[in-house]
């Protein structure tokens, strides 16, 4: 069975199932379009050129809310945001190139959790429970053999837009009478949260916190005590707003902690999905927590997922099974037809030594391998890499990026080498979880509390990323590198050469890599320096 799948919110993408296997997942806002897009006509066609044969069946996946203007005026095409049970689904038939074809809806709040039931490891009849805490949802729930779906408990609404509030308080560039968080700010306020002391919070910071985790989510405006807060506009950098971050992100944290403690007795699987769950330290917290036999996060765990988890909806609709294989290499192939200015370049053919010592040389190169990686996160396919150890590195990519200094960055990491850098003693493919980085010497990927988010490639995993990883352990000792997604600040992942020739001069790369094969700026002082020992 066939089935064409899309999210008609925002991070919108279309997914296609071919007989239980992601052929491809498409996202609105990659190749250099906006991020958080909604999917559009140019979308819909490069879509329709993918597909090598009409679906059976063409799912969208809830949005709006049942009671919208569409909805009370017959346009009965989507089913709403919330909904859990097996009857909140629309199946009928709609006319597609001439034939009868399958459609079907169900809410956006079964797309995550089918999303993260249909790509876990779990086999099908094992029961869990899940987790789901994004932007509007912050709820449990437990999901029997059948896939009966109980809602155990709404445990904080909006989880996901208060975390990004906090960081809108103190930031000054942050419209106060916004009535939308900004959905950046979340990874934001992570990051910062690690600068946290953890001192005692005082009687104001208890007051702020209980403030605006009370009700429900309204703008900073909506609270006139916060104008008189000593956080309004302090700047997300403050010493003590870093610390105050960090309060409210264990705060946060443990009202679900709590609630799972009580509640979530069987000691199940976990499963999470929402966009907080690519909140690398809450996940490792749940990890460590011994409350659950295993957790399992997916690489889309956003609403970057939400169409693969509605055609997963499809599929155990019609077929009675709920579970898909897939590759986190799922995207589009790069577009390498597009015209640059090839002047620019000194041109090498693949050759794994000549990177690593350009790496090794303080080259910053972007990396281009493939298929694009499904998800927000560049896992070694759309990447910008470097040598990982020193901080000289990790402020010239931040400045690259054109992002905040506070940011980290991540480590990319040889399978079998995790365990004696980062005690990581099982794959963590997908950068999901915090580890605790074992030396000094890798000071470009280390946090402010000694953690880093690791990517570990193995040879199946990425082989070509494994090579280049082997290479640069032969030069320098170690099988780490920095990897950080290649994009425009505010869009998704380059996907064609002629944006990539823009960004790497523009941003000032010393190169990229295309499947292997080097193109090096002939204007770059770092490329020069290499030329010239």
């Amino acid at each position: 069975m066939n089935i064409l799948a899309y999210n008609p919110g925002h991070d919108g993408g279309v997914a296609f199932l071919k007989d239980g296997h992601l052929l491809f997942s498409i996202e609105a806002e990659k190749n250099s379009n906006y991020r958080y897009s909604p999917v559009s006509t140019h979308d819909v066609f490069r879509i329709l050129g993918e597909l090598e044969e009409a679906p059976d069946v063409i799912c969208a996946g809830g949005w709006w809310p049942r009671d919208n203007f569409e909805y009370l005026h017959g346009c009965n095409i989507h089913v709403g945001y919330r909904g859990t049970t097996k009857t909140d689904i629309i199946a009928d038939q709609r006319k597609f190139l001439g034939k009868n074809i399958d459609y079907f809806s169900s809410s956006h709040e079964r797309s995550h959790l089918l999303c993260a039931y249909g790509m876990s490891g779990l086999e099908k009849g094992t029961p869990c429970y899940a987790l789901i805490w994004e932007g509007n949802i912050g709820a449990f729930y437990e999901i029997d053999g059948n896939l009966n779906v109980t809602l155990l408990g709404d445990v904080l609404n909006q989880v996901g837009n208060r975390y990004a509030q906090l960081y809108g308080l103190a930031d000054p560039s942050f419209p106060k009478d916004s009535p939308y968080f900004r959905f950046e700010d979340a990874g934001k306020l992570m990051a910062l949260a690690s600068f946290s002391k953890r001192n005692p919070p005082s009687a104001e910071d208890t007051k702020l916190i209980d403030l605006l985790l009370r009700g429900s989510y309204q703008e900073l405006s909506a609270y006139p005590l916060l104008k008189n807060s000593k956080y309004y506009n302090i700047g997300v950098t403050n010493e003590e707003f870093c610390n105050l971050a960090g309060i409210y992100s264990d705060r946060i944290f443990d009202i679900f902690f709590q609630f799972a403690t009580i509640t979530l007795t069987k000691r199940l699987p976990l499963i999470i999905a929402g966009g907080c769950g690519l909140n690398c330290d809450w996940n490792t917290k749940w990890k460590q927590s011994g409350l659950f036999s295993e957790i399992f996060v997916p690489p889309v765990a956003n609403d970057s997922g939400s169409a693969i988890g509605t055609a997963v909806d499809a599929q155990f609709h019609y077929t009675g099974n709920p579970k898909i294989s897939w590759d986190v290499y799922s995207g589009l192939n790069f577009d390498e037809t597009k015209s640059f200015d090839i002047s620019q370049y000194d041109i090498y053919e693949p050759d794994n030594e000549l990177v690593s010592d350009l790496l090794a040389a303080n080259n910053i190169l972007a990396w281009v391998n493939g298929k694009y990686e499904i998800g927000p996160r560049a896992l070694g396919n759309r990447s910008i890499i470097a040598a990982p150890f020193t901080e000289n590195i990790r402020t010239r990519l931040n400045i690259i990026k054109q992002r905040e200094q506070f940011r980290p960055i991540a480590p990319v990491c040889l399978e079998e080498d995790a365990i004696q850098w980062f005690g990581c003693h099982h794959p963590s493919p997908h950068m999901l979880f915090t580890y605790t980085v074992n030396t000094d010497a890798l000071a470009a990927v280390t946090h402010v509390n000694k953690t880093a988010r690791i990517q570990t490639v193995s040879s199946t995993s990425n082989n070509r990323l494994y090579d280049l990883l082997l290479a640069f352990k032969r030069k320098t000792g170690y099988g780490v590198l920095c990897n950080t997604s290649l994009n425009f600040n505010g869009r998704g992942f380059i996907n064609n050469i002629r944006d990539l020739s823009i960004y790497a001069i523009e941003h000032k790369l010393d190169g990229f890599i295309i499947e292997g094969k080097c193109y090096l700026i002939r204007s770059s002082p770092y490329y020069q320096q290499y030329l010239n020992r």
